[in-house]
């Protein structure tokens, strides 16, 4: 795997709601969730969030590669609130992926275990002896054949989940650095995964929201 250098992009950040409670960006592909351990990976999206808004905490993740929704909390109440949700799987997530070939199904659910790779980190692996369990269900929207475009509906949330569930079924993710073969990592300029829609109870309304992002791939 070839030597990684941070390159985070440095365009501003759109926002796509914001109240006195929470606070839902739309990461670009490229750039951190939170700041990683070393000096030079410390840029992230949580870091100048909190920078333009003062208290901000972040509630869930999305991996660096991948763009998309992300929600966090204004206050500590707010991100209980909100880390229960995700705790207990009550939040609807729901990505855009392109990926190599046709699934020969419209829909389907991959149920594969995963675990970390540790002399391999960051990979996971599918493990049935030791691996957590890892359900992803998914939807054909639309194909040429060599590429398909797929909504992914992940019902657990493991590391790179994505990513190597589909992979496991022989259609990695374009542009895919870590799962991918050498043809499919070379569709695509970046991970062609985001995160386009996340549903949750305003954590004190606790009125439903849905949350779409505006920016989705080209097919």
């Amino acid at each position: 795997m070839p030597k990684f250098i941070y390159q985070p992009p440095t365009n501003p950040i759109s926002i796509l709601f914001e109240d006195e409670s929470i606070l839902v960006a739309d990461k670009p592909a490229g750039l951190l969730s939170v700041p990683g351990r070393l000096e030079q990976h410390k840029d992230s999206l949580i870091l100048r969030m909190q920078d333009l808004y003062g208290e901000i905490h972040c509630v869930h993740r999305l991996d660096m590669d991948t763009s998309g929704i992300m929600l966090m909390a204004k206050n500590k109440t707010a991100l209980s609130n909100l880390s229960k949700q995700f705790q207990q799987r009550t939040v609807g997530k729901m990505y855009r992926a392109i990926v190599w070939g046709k699934p020969a199904a419209n829909t389907g659910e991959i149920d594969e275990p995963l675990i970390t790779d540790w002399p391999n980190r960051p990979l996971q692996k599918i493990c049935y002896e030791e691996g957590k369990p890892s359900i992803t269900q998914y939807k054909l929207i639309a194909s040429d054949g060599k590429y398909s475009q797929l909504e992914l509906y992940p019902i657990t949330g493991r590391s790179h989940q994505l990513r190597i569930h589909l992979q496991s079924i022989g259609h990695p993710i374009l542009g895919c650095r870590f799962y991918a073969h050498q043809q499919a990592l070379k569709a695509a300029p970046r991970l062609l995964l985001h995160a386009s829609q996340l549903e949750f109870s305003h954590p004190e309304s606790q009125n439903p929201m849905k949350i779409l992002s505006p920016n989705q791939f080209d097919f």
